[in-house]
């Protein structure tokens, strides 16, 4: 019988745990969006500055380019989401390292401060219609944020390319 109770005690504490980690939308999209964010600024800061004009062949876009369209793509879609948080002018002009790093930078702190403004019940509303709604149709916020997440996983792909191409090991695949 005392087996019986200390067994009891054990799933009633069990219970009672797992029923306060409740599942959130918006926390579990706001960590993929930190993580996501952590990886491309990683990579980014990988290729030196002389090789940000570097493409693999004319059709392709530089390694600035990269990080731009990554950053205008964050604020477009992010801003889908609504919020009071000003969207940063993304230079799609921009040459420097310094300048394009920062675009990339602030275009994910803009994610960062959309999503921390959002409920689970607003993620799962319409987010706003843009001219974005041709590759989307209309879209829950929620499916925005893993729209644009998914995109730039894309881009970070081919980004690997480039640094590969270049003689550098992209900060992921480093052993130490």
């Amino acid at each position: 019988m005392r087996h019986l109770l200390s067994a009891v005690a054990i799933c009633a504490t069990l219970s009672a745990a797992t029923a306060a980690q409740t599942v959130s939308v918006q926390d579990n999209a706001l960590k993929d969006w930190t993580s996501q964010r952590d990886t491309l600024v990683k990579i980014a800061n990988a290729m030196p500055e002389d090789k940000f004009n570097f493409r693999p062949t004319p059709a392709q876009r530089t390694w600035g380019e990269q990080i731009l369209h990554i950053a205008q793509a964050n604020v477009n879609q992010m801003g889908r989401l609504g919020g009071r948080a000003a969207a940063p002018d993304v230079n799609m002009k921009a040459t420097s390292r310094a300048e394009i790093l920062k675009a990339l930078s602030d275009s994910f702190d803009f994610g960062t401060a959309v999503l921390q403004e959002q409920s689970d019940a607003a993620m799962v509303q319409q987010a706003a219609s843009t001219r974005f709604d041709q590759f989307m149709g209309p879209s829950t916020r929620v499916r925005v944020v893993y729209y644009v997440v998914g995109h730039t996983w894309d881009i970070y792909g081919q980004m690997v390319v480039y640094l590969r191409l270049n003689g550098i090991t992209p900060p992921a695949s480093q052993r130490f």
